[in-house]
C-alpha cells in the first residue's frame, strides 16, 4: 500500500512540477524543417512490416496529456526498460544493424519499437509517438521515443527511466518518423545539431 501511495505521489510531482519546469526553458516541442531520408534499419523494418509504416492520416496536433497518459507513458517506459536487456544487434543477430521486437534482448531501436507498440495498444495515436535518432555527447547515434503532447514532447529512452523533455536531456536531436506517416522521416532543427550524413544508432 505505501509502495502505491509512493509512486502515486511520484507521479503527481512528475505531471504538476517536471513538466512546467522543463517548458520554462527552451521550446517544449521540436521544430521540423523538412523531409529526410529515414534510418537504414527503419527501412529495413518497413520491408518485413509494411502495416506499421503507413499514413496516420491527417496531423490533428499533440495528443492532450492527462495524469492517466503520463502515468501510462512511466509506467510503459519502466516496464521495457526493466524487462529488456540490453545487446547490440551485432551480438543478437550478427549483424550491424536490425530493428526488430524484442523478446528478452534487444537494442536500443528495439526497445522503442516496444514502447510504441505498447502506448498504441494503450490507446496512444501512432502519430504522437515517434521514433527519433539522436547524437549522444560522445558522438555515437542512439534511438529514443518521442511522445507528442500539448504539454511538450517527452522522451522515452532505454538509458533512463526517468521521462524527460527532449530540451532536458543532453542529446542532439536530428531527425524523427513523420507524425503523417510513419514511414517518412523529418528533420530536427536543434541548436547543438552538427552536420552528419548518416547515423547508425547503437
Amino acid at each position: 500500500m505505501l509502495k502505491t501511495i509512493t509512486k502515486m505521489i511520484a507521479v503527481a510531482a512528475l505531471f504538476t512540477g517536471s513538466l512546467v519546469q522543463g517548458a520554462m526553458a527552451l521550446p517544449a516541442n521540436m521544430t521540423v524543417t523538412g523531409a529526410t531520408n529515414p534510418p537504414i534499419g527503419h527501412y529495413e523494418f518497413c520491408k518485413i512490416n509494411p502495416g506499421e509504416c503507413r499514413s496516420n492520416g491527417a496531423d490533428r496536433g499533440p495528443t492532450v496529456l492527462t495524469r492517466e497518459g503520463w502515468q501510462k507513458i512511466l509506467e510503459v517506459n519502466y516496464d521495457v526498460n526493466q524487462t529488456i536487456t540490453p545487446m547490440t544487434d551485432m551480438e543478437i543477430h550478427g549483424v550491424e544493424e536490425k530493428w526488430s521486437y524484442p523478446d528478452s534482448v534487444g537494442d536500443c531501436e528495439d526497445y522503442v519499437l516496444l514502447k510504441r507498440r505498447k502506448l498504441i495498444e494503450s490507446g496512444f495515436s501512432a502519430s504522437d509517438l515517434l521514433i527519433t535518432v539522436v547524437l549522444q555527447p560522445n558522438g555515437d547515434g542512439h534511438a529514443v521515443l518521442t511522445v507528442r503532447t500539448d504539454r511538450g514532447d517527452f522522451i522515452l529512452d532505454n538509458m533512463r527511466n526517468k521521462v524527460l523533455l527532449w530540451s532536458d536531456t543532453e542529446y542532439t536531436y536530428l531527425k524523427r518518423q513523420s507524425t503523417e506517416h510513419a514511414g517518412r522521416w523529418v528533420k530536427l532543427q536543434d541548436g547543438r545539431t552538427v552536420a552528419v550524413g548518416s547515423v547508425r544508432t547503437q
